[in-house]
């Protein structure tokens, strides 16, 4: 079986946890969009749901599935978030933000009740900063910003190339915000927490990819079958 196969075995089961009347949000990126594909199939056959997509571009997708599709300003509370990463650890701790949604996809995922990620088996790691870590900043005093990230990483143990992720047009990559993302090449992050915790301090960081304390299930698709990771809610599946 391919990658994509596992991305689409990953998105199956956590459809599973989908309830008629739910009220969920949709993730961005590959894996995510086959979840968005599954569940446009159960719509079109009689499920009833209404959606937050966590970029225009989920939204452009679910739309024409014929998804039913609302905002967190209409609906600010939501039962489920099913989404990807680009990095999964044992605890629970993601990187996400490769494709650029990372701020809409934290804003939805906290609003959520539960958050299921998906995910095939590359994605796993033992700790995360192999994926570069995104950062979301505003365009004013871009250079003044990156200096600081760059001394308060190093602070935290983690030095490496901060970058500007380039458009396909070689401008730079606006998010759906009008935002910009850093993407931050520091290897292996030892303290996650503490660095989320100095970023934080940084007027200009709009929001980290690191998502700590927020994924509930864990849905790791590859080789040897379907693993599910259980976070500090162990009784997620027996609500199901």
């Amino acid at each position: 079986m391919s990658t994509d196969d596992w991305k689409r075995q990953a998105a199956e089961q956590a459809l599973t946890y989908v309830e008629d009347g739910m009220k969920l949000g949709l993730g961005t990126g590959s894996t995510a969009a086959k979840f968005v594909d599954l569940l446009g199939a159960k719509v079109k056959s009689g499920l009833k749901v209404v959606c937050v997509p966590t970029s225009e571009a989920t939204r452009a997708q679910a739309a024409a599935l014929g998804i039913p599709l609302t905002t967190l300003d209409e609906t600010p509370e939501l039962d489920l978030t099913i989404d990807g990463a680009d990095e999964i650890d044992s605890d629970l701790r993601l990187i996400k933000g490769g494709g650029g949604a990372l701020l809409r996809e934290k804003i939805v995922a906290v609003a959520s009740d539960r958050v299921v990620i998906i995910a095939d088996n590359t994605k796993r790691v033992e700790n995360l900063g192999a994926f570069p870590l995104p950062l979301e900043v505003v365009p004013f005093g871009l250079a003044a910003t990156q200096n600081l990230i760059i001394k308060l990483a190093a602070d935290c143990g983690c030095e490496g190339e901060v970058k500007l992720r380039a458009g396909t047009n070689g401008k730079p990559f606006v998010t759906d915000n009008g935002n910009h993302i850093l993407d931050c090449a520091f290897g292996l992050i030892d303290d996650p927490e503490a660095l989320d915790d100095a970023l934080k301090l940084v007027p200009g960081v709009v929001e980290s990819g690191l998502f700590i304390g927020i994924a509930d299930v864990g849905i790791i698709a590859g080789p040897k079958g379907v693993e599910v990771l259980s976070g500090i809610e162990a009784d997620f599946e027996e609500d199901f």
